[in-house]
């Protein structure tokens, strides 16, 4: 009988050994190591095979099928719904309210549809109880299973074939072939791949939820997020009224797109105008607020940006950014010195975008330039102005693409001044709303005397 060999794996970047070492020479942690069982190989054996090659256009395109969530918001993120067979991670930090949007996409797929599985390896039936209760969900067909075993999972969801299975977390869950810790890559990499194969041989949809690190990525290894379909954050700070559900992968739909929630006492409640509500306390003529017309995958968002520069009180001024890129934001204080002629060089300098929210795209950039001066010289925008606009390090203003639909949601808000790049009239074939003054500039320093009172 032969001896099952084992090898050592590192716990925070995957690197493999065949002896324990007590430093990783891939990551450089300590006491990282942890052993893990190889599975005897099978024999070799010559398969016959059964499905030939096929030629691109002889393959026919087949219909997607999709089950509705309940949620406008998470069926667009999805690009649609849940595709019938598809496993989708979803993460999120500790409280975010993970497990409550799950829970209510669950209780509506119950009430519409046949059984649901609801598998918790972190809390207890009576704990999913009382949520369901304090939520008002009262599904006939929705089970809730407390079980961490992978065999006896495999075994239910085969003998039960539920029309959606539900996985929280995907850390609790275990294989007792490995001899790996709970909530380790092996085990994670085991069950994760285990339950995507079921689910894709029983046409299952499978939702299964993640921790997510320190860091905010995802707990477990890197190839977890290649094993899934899609891949949705959770988003927002636990002390804000809003969440943000936002897809990084997506086999079946766009990556771009965007879901706004907000937790309320019976739930997570969808946002269905996300722009009204993130600018319903927005101060009005006042220093250091600007609105910014952004784009979320197909969906314009208008959000405000806050920007406060004081006296430095210290040698070194400070430069804090909550929902833009810091450096982005160095970048831009950089340019205003240099093009414009402002001194930052002892002013602290504070920007925010109001409402918990994260923005990226380049289209930013202006709207916290005028945003950061405004605050410098105390002078307030024009009313009812919206800023987009990318800014080059020469301080040109450069295009921004979906301007048409930035310009529309402005209008539909009641704004009254758009502040856009030079030539967008042209570029976008742009036809003038009436009541709306667009506003074409070419350089930073142009669109600042013209933006501030």
């Amino acid at each position: 009988m032969s001896k099952r060999k084992s090898k050592f794996v590192c716990q925070q970047c995957g690197f493999e050994t065949l002896r324990w070492l007590g430093r990783c020479p891939e990551c450089s942690e300590w006491n990282t190591f942890v052993e893990e069982m190889e599975k005897a190989p099978a024999e070799k054996r010559k398969n016959k095979v059964e499905i030939q090659p096929q030629a691109l256009m002889e393959i026919e395109n087949l219909a997607v099928e999709r089950v509705d969530l309940g949620m406008s918001e998470l069926n667009r993120v999805l690009g649609g719904g849940l595709v019938v067979g598809s496993i989708v991670l979803i993460a999120g930090d500790p409280g975010i309210g993970k497990s409550t949007l799950l829970l209510q996409a669950a209780n509506y797929v119950a009430t519409n549809s046949t059984k649901v599985l609801y598998i918790t390896g972190e809390e207890s039936v009576q704990q999913i109880k009382m949520r369901a209760s304090r939520l008002g969900l009262q599904a006939e067909n929705l089970y809730i299973w407390s079980e961490t075993d992978l065999d006896l999972l495999e075994q239910v969801l085969e003998e039960q074939k539920p029309s959606l299975a539900i996985v929280d977390s995907i850390q609790t869950v275990f294989c007792s072939e490995l001899t790996s810790t709970l909530g380790s890559i092996g085990q994670i990499k085991e069950a994760t791949g285990r339950l995507a194969a079921l689910a894709k041989r029983l046409n299952i949809p499978l939702l299964i939820v993640g921790h997510v690190t320190k860091e905010g990525s995802i707990a477990g290894p890197r190839v977890l997020e290649h094993m899934v379909d899609a891949v949705l954050y959770f988003e927002g700070e636990r002390h804000h009224q809003y969440r943000i559900l936002r897809g990084i992968k997506n086999r079946f739909g766009s990556t771009f797109e965007l879901g706004v929630f907000a937790m309320q006492n019976e739930g997570l409640v969808e946002v269905t105008n996300p722009s009204q509500a993130f600018l319903a306390e927005r101060p009005v003529s006042s220093p250091g607020s600007v609105v910014l017309a952004s784009i979320e995958g197909t969906r314009p968002l208008l959000v405000e940006i806050q920007a406060l520069v004081s006296q430095s009180a210290f040698g070194q001024p400070r430069r804090v950014a909550t929902g833009a890129d810091y450096n982005r934001v160095n970048l831009l204080l950089a340019v205003l010195e240099k093009r414009v002629g402002l001194n930052f060089s002892q002013q602290d300098a504070y920007v925010n975008i109001v409402g918990g929210i994260k923005i990226q795209e380049p289209a930013l950039d202006l709207a916290v330039a005028v945003a950061l001066v405004s605050s410098f010289k105390n002078r307030p925008c024009i009313p009812n102005l919206v800023v987009m606009g990318e800014v080059g390090l020469t301080g040109e203003i450069r295009s921004i693409p979906f301007i048409e639909k930035r310009i529309h949601e402005a209008k539909k808000l009641g704004f009254s001044h758009c502040l856009i790049p030079y030539g967008s009239k042209t570029r976008s074939s742009l036809v003038p709303e009436d009541g709306l003054d667009l506003i074409e500039v070419k350089t930073l320093k142009e669109a600042l005397d013209i933006a501030l009172v």
